[in-house]
């Protein structure tokens, strides 16, 4: 066995220290196959008639999905350079531009996202078995073709119970088993495809009406909320096992077309599926694994369901589980089972909102992930104009510790601009969410909620692009140090 097989075949003992030279292997096109088996999902195409039904033609549609997707995933991929520096994981590094106290408040969001993904699978988990119940079982079914109340709580609390028992005792089980649900699943969606694209006609492609300009960005604001904004905060988790002076190109190259080439052809299928087919569009607002589900033979519609339920299982488990040592790395004094615990409570919870409450699943999953990436694209930005800093200091890694060892607390040029990008983000963006409404909008007035700029969420943009200039402007321009510090 070679050097770097023999290191890739141990088992991890690295937390979020520095990885050493003498454990770095690899080449940057190593993270391509990470990235791609990741977003190998039928979820993707279900994105893409999410994009057409803004109100875009179907040449949009594509044009706008797959520039939000590589533009979004380029910055996953910059980020992750800076891991390839330092050896250090994506929301570790930036403790450099926010201070070792500091970093907790962008990390305590990236534990936001992250449970709210999770809230987001386990709920489409949970509609996906119902569907299925509601087929095998049609005394389940509603006249209009959608599973009776019933039938949702059944499914919604066995995926709740199964995912909290497994996070709380079976994790070492999953983590053996999730490879192979991996592959499964890979194989049962190549297989869906030949199922899929007789379905599309593709002699009405050209008949749905163009879009507004304004309504052409919302679609990359959309594409980009949907996939690259969401690896921020640890894109650069898996390159920083390679070799210190791996070059940048590659590094970005190899990111960002792994991540976004699957999902990028996985929409274009979507909106070619989409296209003239409003009652499937319709149902992928409320149903959306369901909605794919439904144009399958039943021979083959019952086992693909039932390995896509599964998988969604498999990583909610993985998700609250890391979810809880997420809260343990802010210094929350409780046990790694409780926190799993309550991070179990707080995705049920969620879920049950998106499944019983919300009016929309569509809805709420685009005004979720709006609003939790002004904060972390914001955060995104600021960290990578921060890089340029990070290079000139020689990435000295000891900046990422407390004041008195190398670092700061807290650095309030880095924390100030996050804030004031996020109240502008906030403040210009709208939210089809009743409940999330209530944190958005507050800088437009009743006329501009309504204008495209608003409904379009470009606020967002505008925010990641005022977070960058105000830091750039407080740190190189004006020149405020607020440098590490060593005692002495």
């Amino acid at each position: 066995m070679s050097e770097n097989n023999a290191l890739a075949s141990k088992i991890e003992v690295n937390g979020i220290n520095p990885i050493p030279d003498s454990e770095r292997y690899g080449k940057p096109s190593g993270l391509f196959p990470i990235w791609f088996s990741w977003n190998i999902s039928i979820f993707g195409i279900t994105c893409g008639i999410y994009v057409l039904s803004l109100g875009l033609s179907v040449w949009q549609a594509m044009v706008a999905g797959v520039l939000g997707y590589f533009l979004s995933c380029s910055l996953v991929g910059i980020l992750a350079v800076g891991s390839v520096r330092t050896g250090l994981p994506t929301l570790a590094q930036s403790r450099f531009a926010f201070g070792y106290h500091g970093n907790k408040i962008p990390t305590f969001f990236g534990y936001v996202a992250n449970m709210g993904w999770k809230v987001t699978m386990l709920s489409m988990a949970s509609t996906t078995l119902a569907d299925l119940l509601s087929n095998l079982m049609p005394f389940f079914e509603q006249e209009s073709g959608y599973p009776t109340t019933f039938c949702l709580l059944i499914s919604f609390a066995v995926v709740i119970v199964l995912t909290m028992a497994g996070a709380v005792y079976g994790y070492n089980m999953i983590v053996k088993v999730e490879k192979y649900i991996a592959v499964i699943t890979g194989i049962m969606t190549l297989i869906y495809l030949f199922f899929f694209i007789p379905n599309i006609d593709f002699a009405i492609l050209g008949d749905k009406p163009s879009g507004s300009i304004g309504v052409f960005f919302g679609g990359v604001v959309l594409a980009m909320t949907m996939v690259g904004l969401g690896f921020l905060n640890y894109g650069g988790d898996y390159s920083r096992y390679l070799p210190r002076n791996t070059g940048a190109f590659g590094v970005v190259f190899w990111t960002t077309l792994g991540i976004a080439l699957p999902v990028s052809v996985l929409l274009i299928l979507g909106v070619m599926l989409g296209a003239g087919n409003e009652a499937l569009v319709e149902k992928a607002a409320h149903e959306p694994l369901a909605a794919l589900t439904g144009i399958l033979p039943f021979w083959f519609y019952v086992p693909f369901s039932i390995v896509i339920i599964i998988s969604l299982i498999s990583a909610g488990m993985t998700g609250v589980y890391s979810s809880g040592l997420a809260l343990l790395a802010m210094g929350v004094p409780l046990s790694r089972a409780v926190t799993t615990l309550l991070n179990a409570v707080i995705i049920a919870l969620g879920c049950f909102y998106l499944t019983f409450v919300s009016d929309s699943f569509l809805s709420t999953f685009s005004s979720f992930l709006a609003t939790i990436s002004v904060i972390m694209g914001s955060w995104g930005a600021i960290e990578i104009v921060d890089m340029l800093r990070q290079k000139a200091l020689g990435w000295n890694v000891a900046m990422v510790n407390p004041y008195g060892q190398g670092g700061r607390d807290g650095r309030w040029t880095a924390l100030l601009s996050l804030g004031i990008a996020t109240f502008i983000g906030l403040g210009t963006i709208t939210s089809s969410d009743p409940y999330i409404a209530y944190i958005t909008s507050f800088l437009l007035s009743d006329d501009l909620k309504n204008s495209v700029f608003a409904t379009a969420n470009i606020g967002l943009i505008v925010a990641m692009i005022s977070g960058a200039i105000i830091y750039a402007l407080l740190t190189y321009i004006l020149q405020i140090k607020v440098e590490p510090y060593t005692q002495k």
